[in-house]
């Protein structure tokens, strides 16, 4: 199949060897965090926090996130370009949905006559909450929305990403106190492969027959 879609998901991997001499441009930087921005989300909740690991002593805080497990993952931490924390709020609650409403208003999508009106919608928020206020199951899925909107945004510029489920929450909970009251379960590893030392690159892309994964009724 030619199209330019599919050209950028065949060509985008999983990196295994960052280059740590290569930089994402301001430019590009501009485009993957207003890519973040647009990211969709359940309600339009955007229950998330994004911390963007750029300079030396951030990546630094995120190398030491590594001492007790996922070791695999902390090479990526000083060698990549940048890496993004997607950390997802653990008990979003109506005042969080009221800044989104309150967005709307400004931006036209809804008239202020209306602001109690459009609040039917945290009713799916309740449906996925449980006695203890915890909503952290939903709020994650939504975090997932947005790294996967930004992992291709990233292949339409022809940014290299190794997407991390492998981190270790607790402890990046307790370095960036910059996330209180989130918690993140998955971060994104950006920047330029090293061509000599990445071997996934170069191995051919494996998956599923369509007709194994698919049915159209």
């Amino acid at each position: 199949m030619s199209h330019q879609i599919i050209t950028d998901l065949e060509n985008r991997h999983t990196v295994k060897h960052y280059d740590a001499s290569k930089r994402i441009s301001v430019a590009d930087l501009e485009v993957i965090y207003e890519a973040l921005r647009l990211s969709p989300s359940s309600i339009n909740s955007q229950p998330w926090k994004f911390i963007v690991i750029e300079s030396d002593t951030a990546k630094q805080r995120l190398h030491d996130t590594f001492a007790n497990k996922f070791q695999f993952n902390q090479k990526h931490a000083k060698t990549a370009s940048h890496t993004i924390l997607f950390a997802h709020k653990t008990n979003y609650l109506r005042a969080d949905y009221e800044k989104v409403i309150d967005t709307d208003i400004q931006a036209g999508r809804t008239k202020p006559e209306n602001k109690e009106q459009a609040f039917g919608a945290f009713a799916f928020v309740d449906m996925n909450t449980d006695d203890q206020g915890n909503n952290a199951a939903w709020t994650k899925s939504q975090a997932y929305l947005a790294l996967g909107s930004t992992m291709h945004a990233l292949a339409r510029l022809n940014i290299d990403s190794t997407p991390m489920e492998g981190v270790d929450h607790e402890l990046i909970s307790e370095l960036f106190p910059e996330l209180e009251g989130y918690q993140c379960d998955v971060a994104l590893a950006m920047g330029y492969n090293d061509a000599t030392e990445d071997y996934n690159a170069a191995l051919p892309k494996s998956r599923l027959a369509l007709e194994n994964i698919m049915t159209v009724l």
